[in-house]
């Protein structure tokens, strides 16, 4: 049948996370509650770093903008998420759903490349301390957020180009509290194998290409200060070791996700709650607490 046949779908349905009123209004406290501390925890540190001129070192630098990225992802899903579970509306327009899908990836890429940066940055600190000061300077430093979110822009511009090309004719139910690629795709009223091949190419190898990238270079800085282990090469330890955990919970999932054909298994829309909300919930909680840094400043913010 020529697609020309098809009748566009106008509007998609976000089943969400439960049909049961009081899980909702329990999804709808953990959210909220969830939304607050990105918000809150996010600006503290864009406001202490922004005003703290001893915070300006390229760590710190990249930290304030992984704060700025936090708060744009949270807001790309759950403003609608709380809105549909304590209203019950849970109707998005097709328009709307493509420009979510859009600027979800263009924000979630973003982000994944700044965690790159940002061990590479910690790698230059701590294996290569007499080149850091001249590599990381704040030219260079402005010059890998900007390729940072032309990387993001790209991903995201090829993800949405790739959907539009799809015929949506029948199905408008969307087994997810947000427009995403793989539940999406599975509406498509086409063959969409070759598509949902190129998409887990797009998303799933830049997740497990930058994990890997991560990885490593977590593994030279180990190998390089495992001999050496002096206080200032713990405090470096410490502030990798809290990238790590922000590296685990966001990735991993991502990979889960898209690291496959979107019609070879469900979507679990419970994974996906790890790497939308809790991941940049945590951010702030665990860059503050392990940095004394930042919390000095934040006590001098609050007494000022």
């Amino acid at each position: 049948m020529a697609q020309d046949n098809f009748s566009q779908v106008t509007e998609f349905i976000l089943l969400g996370l439960s049909d049961t009123r009081e899980l909702q209004l329990l999804f709808f406290t953990l959210f909220l509650l969830a939304y607050s501390m990105v918000l809150l925890g996010n600006l503290l540190i864009i406001v202490t770093v922004t005003t703290d001129p001893k915070l300006s070192s390229p760590m710190y630098f990249l930290l304030c903008n992984l704060s700025f990225i936090d708060i744009c992802y949270t807001s790309v899903t759950v403003p609608r998420v709380l809105v549909a579970l304590l209203s019950g509306h849970k109707a998005i327009t097709f328009e709307g759903c493509m420009a979510q899908l859009f600027f979800l990836h263009f924000v979630g890429s973003s982000e994944m490349f700044l965690l790159t940066v940002m061990a590479f940055d910690r790698y230059m600190a701590i294996c290569r301390p007499l080149h850091y000061t001249a590599i990381m300077a704040r030219g260079a430093c402005w010059a890998l957020l900007a390729a940072c979110w032309v990387g993001g822009f790209i991903h995201s511009i090829v993800q949405t180009v790739l959907m539009l090309q799809l015929p949506f004719c029948g199905p408008n139910l969307i087994h997810s509290y947000f427009c995403d690629v793989p539940p999406v795709i599975r509406l498509a009223c086409a063959d969409t194998a070759l598509t949902e091949w190129l998409m887990a190419s797009n998303s799933g190898l830049i997740s497990l290409g930058c994990f890997l990238v991560l990885v490593a270079s977590y593994v030279l800085i180990l190998a390089k200060v495992r001999a050496r282990l002096s206080q200032g090469h713990w405090k470096a330890l410490s502030t990798c070791a809290s990238h790590v955990m922000v590296v685990t919970l966001l990735f991993l999932p991502c990979i889960f996700t898209y690291l496959r054909p979107a019609g070879a298994l469900p979507t679990n829309k419970y994974v996906c709650v790890m790497y939308t909300i809790f991941s940049p919930m945590m951010n702030p909680v665990i860059y503050t607490l392990r940095s004394s840094e930042v919390k000095e400043s934040m006590w001098r913010l609050w007494k000022r």
